[in-house]
């Protein structure tokens, strides 16, 4: 056999194993991706099921305050929608004004002595604090997850293997403009 084939052969074997080899890392990033998705859903599902909990408890004793629990309410369907929906964009939007208004109710809250004093409520308050200071870590792990993913998808030669197999670049989850913002606690009680 003549040696221009044989290193010909080599050549092809090489990139068809460097192809495989991208391919198979592009699989693994993607799954990473959707855990790591996963992992955020869940957090929120737990959330939403812990919210009207919260209000109902509020409701015993913010008689007044009819507002501030519907706008924590409505928020909490914007969130469940655009997480049932997959929609990455409209869930960064919604999460923003979910915790606005769980900012809202919990310095409201500061006013009713009795709401405060309510083991039900210091239990709630407490997991829903916890829970989203779990979904603030997970979404640093999923925009991560994204970063990599990307990068690998975009990059030459990678690019290539990804552009065949439908391996498409994933949004970000986005903080908005008003959590970037500096937030005034003396506004909250005017």
């Amino acid at each position: 056999m003549d040696p221009i084939w044989i290193v010909l052969l080599i050549l092809l074997a090489i990139a068809l194993l460097y192809g495989v080899f991208v391919y198979n890392q592009l699989v693994q990033l993607k799954h990473n991706l959707k855990q790591s998705w996963s992992n955020i859903d869940v957090l929120l599902k737990q959330r939403h099921d812990e919210l009207p909990k919260l209000v109902d408890t509020c409701k015993e004793h913010m008689a007044f305050e009819q507002s501030t629990l519907e706008k924590v309410m409505q928020a909490r369907a914007q969130v469940a929608s655009a997480r049932e929906a997959g929609n990455i964009p409209a869930l960064g939007q919604a999460e923003t004004q979910l915790r606005l208004g769980l900012g809202n109710l919990f310095a409201v809250a500061e006013a009713y002595p009795e709401l405060r004093a309510s083991d039900s409520f210091q239990h709630l308050q407490t997991r829903i604090t916890a829970l989203e200071s779990s979904i603030a870590d997970r979404r640093e792990y999923y925009n991560a997850s994204v970063n990599l993913y990307n990068i690998r998808v975009e990059q030459f030669p990678d690019m290539l293997i990804a552009r065949q197999f439908g391996f498409r670049p994933e949004a970000l989850l986005m903080l908005s403009e008003a959590e970037l913002q500096d937030h005034s606690v003396r506004q909250l009680f005017s």
